[in-house]
């Protein structure tokens, strides 16, 4: 490695970061070789930039770790498809794409059963890497613009019943456990979060104890997609569910360590939590379907049948977007035509 910290313009403060994220995606890659595994394919200068477009997507866009991982691993693919069939890639070749390479590449990972979402997030992993390519002055690769991005229909969100919410985050589903007291509690309170505040996972296990909210506070602030901070009320049904977590809890809570612990102590991993919901799931007859994000989902939908304001639920749970947080209109599509028919001057004619 080197060279990549001796080149210009990329000191060994900016590499490191990016060389972490890189051993992260090196774990994940099941078909690369041992000398694979040290670097991209590539010259040095490309995969120095690879290095700082990585450090970049980490630090300067505060994408997700898995988003970051992702996009790493799709471009790592595309750089070994060009080596395999035009040598050892570098950035002039890359701006000298054509659009019959992109396709080239495409094609091959559909007859490897990539699904179209894949190849959608590919091609987004390649044009993040391409504007920077370009920010950078390295030059335009044009041949992007010239593929279109797979047409995939989006998800649904697939909500639960209020009922079946309300008995997941209840800790009498799995009184017959043996788990400690404390452990029961505290996937209570994690849960309650997802469904009576729609938090993600990553942002209800983000919670420091200091970030505590216990009864009498009525909000809380999250961390959310892209380091984006929102407020986020707070029920007190909620709060009491982390209030009796704390009580339980035998472990130390720092107040700048994490409000959500492991049985040891350290930071409460997000496997534990889907392992709660699949033994739960179990017990009372709920399809797969049944996962912690699909609290969130619920929560989302229970309100917006109950009138909620899209905006506001937009804001609730920190959509970018406001197409994103529309999905759940399809999910109550009946009463999206119900409140057009109430509230439409021209419904009635």
């Amino acid at each position: 490695m080197r060279g990549e910290r001796s080149d210009a313009g990329l000191g060994q403060r900016r590499v490191k970061p990016a060389a972490r994220v890189i051993r992260s995606i090196d774990r994940m890659s099941a078909h690369a070789t041992t000398e694979d595994l040290l670097l991209f394919p590539g010259d040095a200068r490309l995969r120095t930039v690879v290095l700082a477009w990585i450090d970049g997507l980490t630090r300067e866009r505060r994408m997700s770790p898995n988003t970051v991982e992702a996009y790493g691993r799709d471009l790592r693919q595309f750089l070994h498809h060009l080596a395999g069939r035009r040598g050892t890639p570098t950035i002039p070749m890359l701006v000298a794409l054509t659009v019959r390479d992109i396709r080239a590449f495409m094609a091959a990972r559909r007859a490897d059963e990539v699904s179209g979402r894949s190849l959608m997030r590919m091609l987004a992993g390649l044009r993040s890497f391409a504007r920077f390519l370009e920010r950078e002055g390295y030059g335009t690769v044009s041949a992007l613009g010239g593929v279109r991005s797979p047409k995939v229909p989006r998800r649904l969100p697939r909500p639960l019943p209020v009922a079946a919410a309300v008995a997941l985050t209840g800790t009498d589903v799995r009184a017959g456990e043996e788990r400690e007291p404390w452990v029961l509690a505290r996937d209570a309170a994690v849960l309650a979060l997802l469904y009576g505040a729609g938090l993600r996972i990553s942002e209800a296990l983000g919670l420091t104890r200091r970030d505590a909210p216990l009864p009498g506070v009525d909000q809380v602030t999250v961390l959310g997609k892209g380091g984006k901070e929102r407020m986020v009320p707070i029920l007190p049904v909620v709060a009491q569910a982390i209030a009796d977590y704390l009580t339980a809890c035998p472990l130390p809570l720092p107040p700048e360590g994490p409000l959500f612990v492991g049985a040891r102590g350290g930071p409460l991993s997000p496997r534990i939590i889907q392992y709660a919901v699949a033994r739960a799931r179990g017990a009372l007859g709920l399809p797969d379907s049944a996962t912690p994000h699909a609290l969130r989902h619920s929560f989302a939908t229970h309100l917006l049948a109950r009138q909620g304001e899209l905006r506001a639920i937009q804001e609730l749970l920190g959509h970018a977007s406001l197409s994103t947080t529309q999905l759940y209109t399809q999910v109550d599509a009946a009463r999206l035509m119900s409140a057009y028919a109430a509230a439409h001057p021209r419904a009635g004619r």
